[in-house]
Formats: C-alpha cells, sequence, structure tokens
C-alpha cells in the first residue's frame, strides 16, 4: 500500500496544483463566474444537485456501459472473422478502418432518426465511438502472434481450435485490453454526444441545459463528473486487464 501511495503522490500532487490554480486565478483574474467559476463554486454546486447529479450519472453510465459492451461482442467476433477469413481480411478490415474518416459526429444524427429519442439512440452512439479500437486491436493482436510457436503446434498435432485458443487468443489479449481501454474512455463521450442530440436525461442533457441558463458552475461540476466516469471505466478495464494477463484476482498482491 506504501508502495501505490507513492506512486500516485506526483499525479495526487499535480491535481492539487491544478485546483489551487483554478480557485486563486478566477479570483486574482477577476474572470466572470458564468465564463470560469471558482473550483469551490463547482463543488458547491455539485453538493446541492447531488441528488439530480446522481440520476443523471447513472443513466449516461448506463448507456456508456451497455454500448461498450455490445461493441466489445461485436468488435470481437469482427477480430475473431477478419482472423479466420482470408475474404474479411481483404474486405471488412480495410472497410473498417475506411469507416474512421466518416466524422462520427455526422453520423450522430443519423442515429437519432433510426432509434428516435430513446436509451438505443445514445447506445448506437457510444458504439460508433467504441467499435473501431476493440476490433482493430484485437485483429492486430491475432496477427502478432508468434509463428514459430504455432508452427510448433502443428507439428505436435495440434487441431485448429487448440492453435486459436491456446496460441492465436493469448496473443490478442493484449490488444484487445489496449483496445478496451481506449474504448471504455471515449464511450463516456459517445454517450454525452447522444444526449445531446436528442435525450431527457443524462450528464450530457444536464450540461447543455445548464449552459442555456447560463449556469457555468453546475456544466462544469457535469463535466468534472464525466472525467470522474471516463476515468472510473478505464482503471476497471485496466483492472480486468492485470487480473486476466496475469492469471490472479484483483484482490491478490502483484501484476
Amino acid at each position: 500500500m506504501m508502495r501505490k501511495a507513492s506512486a500516485a503522490l506526483p499525479a495526487g500532487t499535480f491535481i492539487l496544483l491544478i485546483a489551487a490554480l483554478w480557485e486563486a486565478g478566477t479570483m486574482l483574474l477577476g474572470i466572470p463566474h458564468y465564463i470560469i467559476p471558482k473550483l469551490s463554486d463547482v463543488f458547491v454546486s455539485m453538493w446541492d444537485n447531488r441528488q439530480t447529479l446522481a440520476g443523471h450519472f447513472a443513466v449516461t453510465l448506463g448507456e456508456a456501459l451497455l454500448g461498450l459492451g455490445l461493441s466489445v461482442a461485436l468488435g470481437t467476433l469482427a477480430a475473431v472473422w477478419i482472423e479466420g477469413s482470408r475474404l474479411a481480411r481483404k474486405t471488412l478490415y480495410p472497410l473498417i478502418v475506411a469507416s474512421q474518416t466518416i466524422p462520427i459526429i455526422a453520423l450522430s444524427p443519423i442515429m437519432v432518426l433510426w432509434f428516435g429519442y430513446e436509451v438505443w439512440s445514445k447506445v448506437a452512439v457510444v458504439i460508433l465511438f467504441t467499435f473501431f479500437p476493440i476490433a482493430v486491436n484485437t485483429a492486430d493482436g491475432f496477427r502478432s502472434a508468434d509463428p514459430e510457436i504455432g508452427d510448433l503446434m502443428r507439428a505436435m498435432g495440434a487441431r485448429k481450435r487448440d492453435l486459436f485458443l491456446k496460441w492465436k487468443l493469448p496473443s490478442a489479449l493484449p490488444g484487445f485490453f489496449t483496445g478496451l481501454k481506449m474504448a471504455a474512455t471515449i464511450s463516456v463521450g459517445g454517450a454525452t454526444l447522444g444526449e445531446w442530440l436528442g435525450g431527457e436525461s443524462g450528464l450530457g442533457m444536464y450540461t447543455k441545459r445548464a449552459s442555456n441558463m447560463l449556469r457555468a458552475e453546475a456544466v462544469f461540476s457535469g463535466v468534472l463528473l464525466l472525467s470522474l466516469m471516463g476515468i472510473l471505466l478505464f482503471l476497471a478495464a485496466r483492472l480486468a486487464e492485470r487480473a486476466v494477463l496475469s492469471g490472479r484476482f484483483p484482490g491478490e498482491q502483484g501484476r
């Protein structure tokens, strides 16, 4: 625990420094509160609206998790298909890469048209954000498998199923978790964008309404909670990575 506390000390000190500069800078520079409020006012607003924010936080988190879960399933299946099919490798993989040339924000209104203003339009936007890093990183992980190990396993009579489960799949796990950590972080942005385009609840809608009313402290409190959500999802993905790649449960010592 002492080692972990020492490792977290630089980051904690840096965050405290930014907080102090924010609080002091807004007062010393005389910045209007409707542009950049004092950090203390942001925390006061967060506390005063804690019940409302908790409800909106739960909505956005649910949208992000549902979209992320579907992206994990779809992205992993796409990567397995790309690895197992030469046709998919020559057609689907380039198509997935080319899809990123289309601005996602331009596709988001289409999701609203297709799925309406219910939760599925927000989930669809999250999938647009998160499918690519999971699919591409997992597919690249499959391709990174050491061919010499595969040749040795074939020489020892390994079946196709054994080659996949004991050679290809373990080689793809680091790439999968790299994509998962990226997707976990940006899933919050996808859910927020979906709420901006059409929603009745969630932190994205909360910040939009607060902005329309020039309540900067409420806007910043929502933004801070969105940032916290992204950090928590990233840490959860990182914890899962350590548990799987190390072969240990999260509560055990070591990596």
